[in-house]
């Protein structure tokens, strides 16, 4: 595999594990972190890190974001110190990040005339996931642009799909967070509703688990409940974030979702209970509360 110098930018709990793989796989590293710490581990292998994410983006093959917002991603690419200020014509950016497919759609149009491509691919699995290299990558990109950054991708996750041009891999993680943030509440008021009939939630689990019920977040979120583990494996802040940015681009789109719009009470409650850096389990906490209340 031919190596590249890539400047890397957003070392959290993916991230940093990203920035691991790359490493490994022989890639040069040039870092951009908010925090210094989180670049030390990195430096100590090899890696540059520099103070603006232009600096870190100055004579690099792809610069590759992974941070939390929309305006994060604004910031780091297109900011006074952004990485639009220190890439050469020719430099791929690759967003890992969570945020709208609307906002991406300008961000590539305002660096295509700087001859900067954007691709967005964000990313599904958490750090479990990330730390073992099994990410599954939605890309929006045109194909040429797709096929350029794919072995880079492969060093990261398993399951890579082209899902069309850029903007089509922040809806198709809409669509992901859709689908799974639901069936945790869904799972959520089963496991509720089993507690108050005075029934065994691990056996009901284990009963509906094998049936059309059963799904990777039943496997994941059942047992979490049923043992009361709230420990993150994903925060429930970063859901909510998700689920606004959501609701926008649906209300945008003319469109009624009803079981979106009732998940995000939910999770607007659970971040008002202090429960954001908890795991998404919590929507059972949630419920809960609820019917002390009623």
């Amino acid at each position: 595999m031919t190596t590249y110098t890539i400047a890397f930018i957003g070392l959290g709990a993916m991230g940093g594990q990203m920035v691991r793989h790359l490493m490994a796989a022989g890639h040069r590293l040039q870092l951009y972190a908010r925090r210094p710490e989180a670049a030390a581990p990195f430096v100590a292998q090899g890696a540059q890190v520099f103070a603006t994410p232009a600096q870190a983006a100055a004579d690099v093959d792809f610069v590759i974001t992974n941070v939390t917002t929309t305006e994060d991603v604004e910031a780091v690419l297109l900011g006074t110190d952004g990485v639009v200020h220190g890439a050469r014509a020719g430099t791929i950016c690759v967003d890992h990040s969570t945020i709208s497919a609307e906002a991406t759609r300008r961000m590539a149009a305002r660096l295509a005339r700087h001859e900067i491509a954007l691709v967005d691919a964000p990313v599904s699995g958490g750090p479990s996931r990330a730390a073992d290299a099994s990410l599954s990558i939605m890309v929006g990109a045109p194909r040429d642009v797709f096929e350029k950054v794919k072995p880079l991708l492969s060093v990261l996750g398993t399951t890579i799909t082209h899902v069309g041009d850029v903007g089509a891999g922040q809806v198709a993680k809409a669509c992901n967070q859709i689908v799974q943030v639901i069936n945790i509440q869904g799972i959520a008021e089963a496991m509720l509703f089993a507690a108050r009939n005075g029934v065994d939630q691990d056996k009901v689990i284990e009963a509906i688990s094998q049936g059309l019920a059963g799904s990777r977040m039943l496997d994941m979120m059942g047992p979490k409940m049923a043992h009361r583990d709230f420990a993150a494996g994903i925060e429930a802040r970063l859901h909510d974030k998700d689920f606004a940015m959501i609701l926008d681009a649906v209300a945008d789109a003319g469109l009624s979702l009803p079981a979106l719009s009732l998940v995000k009470g939910q999770l607007t409650a659970l971040m008002e209970h202090g429960w954001g850096h908890d795991d998404t389990s919590s929507l059972l906490r949630v419920l809960e509360s609820q019917q002390q209340v009623h």
